[in-house]
């Protein structure tokens, strides 16, 4: 396909998204299964287009002074620094030429309102007062993608080196050892050899040094809480070496199904915890990792849609969910033990609030460290707080 008749299907998709609400991931695979003589190549630049234009979606409408999704890829391409003229060719498959009228209603971003400039709903403002602008700008960008090398099969330059067969580039994050940034290949890593034999998990830096800050010891017994697909409960195990035990636990069953699978590819000893039985687990565990649902605003550059459906309403019913969570999972912490606290959330309300909250409740436990991620450069935005339960 020729780059302008990408972007036409870039201002279909988006159109689509717009007008249904329907996620983008499964409006761009349709596209791609009814549109069988799209090569791989075409249907990645489709989705960078229209990712790009989901998480820049008001601040290219304002550029473009239109919020249609031409408008919106419009602005986006103008964002991206592309040549327009050579993208809305008004050619067979491609968009149709910019017009005067449109030429005339483009403008600069610079004095737009807080929540335009940033891609963020208005509400949020009073939320996300204290991140820097370099934080809200790393917000609205693409985001990289990280590796956890898993020491239970392979050194980081083993891992390396079986990336390499793959013709898979990465180096070294900054902000943990075993972690590995993808610069060539990203999209070969989920068939390469060194995901499928278990070398290497896609896990993102922050995420990573969020498991390393709860302190999994080889021997110790430990519940991953909020388990979702089993990323950090793999983290703990190998940090483990496999000695002791790793018990992941969700509300939801569906969220665990893939849990045995990737465990047995990693080579790594999980038990797994099914909805309603985690009370068997009551006054035993060493640690107990709670990494909360949260707004997930520190990975909204990985999942923008989420930004432009979230409500005050939601934020509220997340918050009472948090601290009944913490609640419940403290009953399995043995006296003495270990409680951490995790979010992937930027908003202070899910934060350093929900801890203050808790001490309120249990005056008797104490926080003995406490980490917040926000350098985007490194990994997502991060909460991390590490409670000692006293009885």
């Amino acid at each position: 396909m020729r780059p302008d008749a990408r972007v036409q299907v870039a201002i279909e998709v988006l159109d689509a998204w717009m007008m249904t609400g329907r996620p983008v991931e499964r409006l761009l695979s349709e596209w791609g299964r009814a549109n069988r003589y799209a090569g791989s190549g075409d249907r990645r630049a489709i989705a960078d287009r229209v990712y790009a234009a989901v998480r820049q979606k008001r601040s290219s409408a304002w550029i473009a002074g239109d919020e249609t999704a031409r408008g919106i890829v419009m602005g986006s391409v103008l964002q991206a620094d592309d040549d327009i003229a050579s993208l809305f060719t008004g050619l067979r498959h491609a968009p149709a030429a910019v017009s005067h009228q449109e030429r005339a209603r483009i403008r600069p971003l610079y004095d737009a309102e807080w929540g335009v400039r940033w891609d963020l709903p208005d509400w949020l403002q009073t939320h996300m007062a204290e991140l820097s602008e370099g934080t809200l700008e790393a917000l609205r960008l693409r985001a990289p993608l990280d590796l956890r090398v898993n020491r239970l099969k392979a050194s980081p330059d083993a891992a390396l080196a079986a990336l390499g067969d793959a013709d898979i580039q990465a180096v070294p994050t900054l902000l943990v050892p075993d972690g590995l940034r993808v610069t060539k290949g990203a999209h070969r890593v989920k068939q390469s050899a060194a995901y499928l034999g278990g070398l290497v998990e896609i896990q993102d830096a922050a995420s990573q040094a969020a498991a390393i800050f709860a302190g999994a010891a080889p021997g110790e017994t430990v519940l991953d809480f909020c388990a979702g697909g089993g990323g950090k409960a793999l983290a703990l195990a190998a940090g483990m070496h496999n000695q002791g035990r790793v018990f992941a636990h969700d509300v939801s069953a569906a969220r665990l199904a893939q849990m045995p699978e990737r465990a047995a590819r990693a080579g790594a000893r999980i038990e797994l915890v099914a909805p309603g039985e985690v009370a068997a687990l009551a006054g035993s565990c060493d640690l107990v990792l709670v990494d909360a649902p949260c707004s997930g605003s520190g990975a909204w550059r990985r999942n923008p849609e989420a930004k432009w459906t979230f409500t005050p309403e939601r934020l509220d019913a997340l918050a009472t969910l948090q601290a009944q969570i913490l609640v419940d999972a403290r009953d399995c912490v043995r006296p003495g033990g270990r409680l951490v606290y995790l979010t992937c959330s930027m908003l202070q309300v899910e934060n350093i609030a929900q801890i203050d909250a808790y001490l309120g409740r249990f005056a008797q436990d104490r926080v003995e460290d406490q980490r917040t991620f926000a350098d985007l450069a490194e990994g997502d935005g991060f909460f991390a707080s590490l409670i000692r339960v006293d009885g």
